[in-house]
């Protein structure tokens, strides 16, 4: 028998039996509301088995990474001006800024099948870093869960409540952010007069080359502008 027929018998015979590769860590997603099973008023998203992010910002995706065309269970009640916290699936494991986003769904439309399509989402909180040594960091690293307050002045009424993690670790260059999202439905109840803006559509908010999507954290950066409108003072 040849050399060669020798090595291959003794690799094919060495590999069984052997462990699978190690199903990959190091993404993540928001698969429910805090103190809610998995996908009862979140939107189950595209990647709930892969756990990857999204890279293209022009792609419909960007908006709630939706798997399919069908919403959540149900609606979670909430009143303006309480907090709403996701919990990350695992936890979240790349640097980079966490933002809110609301967008409220139309009169006549059903908030389990509304596509949250056209200028309707408004943000209400961007996560600021910190600078040491010319690299960013971001305090939402390592959380296993995440949390923002409904602000007091939204109108009542059905939403869709979009997180958004932008993971920057690869982001020098474009095409390099990693997008970690979820749409979970709300029903807003108790709130005021305000009038939500700037409204922005997803996709459009974003480009590949913004400051605050492409950009090396790692070397030499002492601030950060986020991607997308400034919050909602409201």
């Amino acid at each position: 028998m040849k050399l060669s027929t020798l090595l291959a018998a003794s690799i094919a015979a060495s590999s069984v039996g052997a462990s699978p590769a190690p199903v990959e860590k190091r993404h993540y997603t928001f698969p429910a509301l805090t103190g809610s099973s998995d996908w009862q008023y979140v939107r189950q998203t595209t990647n709930y088995q892969s756990n990857s992010g999204l890279a293209d910002v022009t792609s419909d995706q960007i908006r709630c990474y939706q798997a399919g065309t069908t919403g959540a269970k149900a609606s979670q009640i909430v009143a303006a001006g309480s907090s709403v916290g996701f919990k990350a699936s695992p936890n979240i494991f790349h640097p980079g800024p966490l933002q809110f986003y609301m967008a409220k769904v139309p009169s006549g439309e059903d908030a389990a099948t509304w596509d949250g399509k056209g200028q309707v989402w408004f943000k209400i909180y961007t996560e600021k870093p910190t600078s040491s040594g010319g690299q960013l960091s971001w305090a939402s690293l390592n959380k296993g869960t995440v949390s923002v307050t409904i602000p007091k002045s939204v109108p009542s009424g059905d939403y869709l409540l979009r997180v958004e993690h932008i993971a920057l670790h690869m982001a020098s260059a474009v095409g390099g952010a990693q997008f970690y999202i979820s749409c979970a439905q709300v029903k807003v109840t108790g709130g005021g007069s305000g009038s939500p803006s700037p409204l922005v559509s997803f996709p459009g908010a974003y480009s590949s080359s913004d400051p605050g999507i492409k950009i090396n954290i790692y070397s030499g950066a002492t601030s950060y502008t986020p991607p997308g409108p400034p919050v909602w003072q409201g």
